[in-house]
């Protein structure tokens, strides 16, 4: 089971919203936020945890980014998406000026996703020996590829299936992971 948690759209208000030096309402929100995770965690075993972050909305500084670096490092999201800010009309932002050069931006995205890597990482090789039901999605170059019922298509992880055997297209298979990259899962047919 997964689940999608939204907080940017808050975060990102209170950011702005508070420009004094010490943070405290941000820093005060990630912990309630952390505090969510955990106790979704705790009541709800083995779920992952996804959500969307957005890099250089308007009036983030660099110490912004950095509770929010803190914040994914300490949430260890099962999944994470990250875009750049667009100034995009008919939203609240709009009226805010788009003050983020675009390749600060963009660097805010990088570094995000590289601390993501390492945490998926991490989180992929613990699966290693585990069995998943994995449903196959398709075939490419003589290989079937499915997903967990963690994954969402095109967008998450992908198991590779090691099979001699045929596998019908929308079939679930038992899998036994037996190696992981960042966002890959190599898996035997059981």
């Amino acid at each position: 089971m997964q689940i999608e948690v939204t907080c940017q759209v808050d975060l990102n208000r209170l950011m702005v919203r508070r420009k004094k030096a010490d943070f405290s309402g941000a820093r005060t929100r990630f912990k309630y936020a952390e505090s969510l995770l955990q106790s979704i965690r705790e009541r709800v075993p083995g779920i992952a945890i996804r959500t969307t972050l957005i890099a250089g909305h308007p009036g983030e500084t660099q110490k912004h980014f950095e509770e929010m670096m803190s914040f994914v490092e300490r949430s260890r999201f099962d999944r994470l998406g990250v875009f750049t800010y667009s100034h995009e009309e008919n939203t609240h932002s709009y009226s805010m000026k788009d003050d983020v050069p675009d390749k600060i931006k963009q660097e805010r995205v990088d570094q995000l996703m590289e601390l993501q890597e390492g945490i998926s990482l991490e989180l992929n090789q613990a699966k290693i020996g585990k069995t998943y039901k994995v449903l196959v999605d398709r075939k490419e170059e003589g290989v079937f590829i499915g997903r967990t019922e963690y994954d969402s298509p095109e967008v998450d992880n992908e198991v590779i299936l090691n099979t001699k055997d045929y596998l019908r297209l929308g079939d679930f298979v038992e899998a036994k992971v037996t190696s992981a990259t960042e966002f890959d899962l190599n898996a035997e047919v059981v």
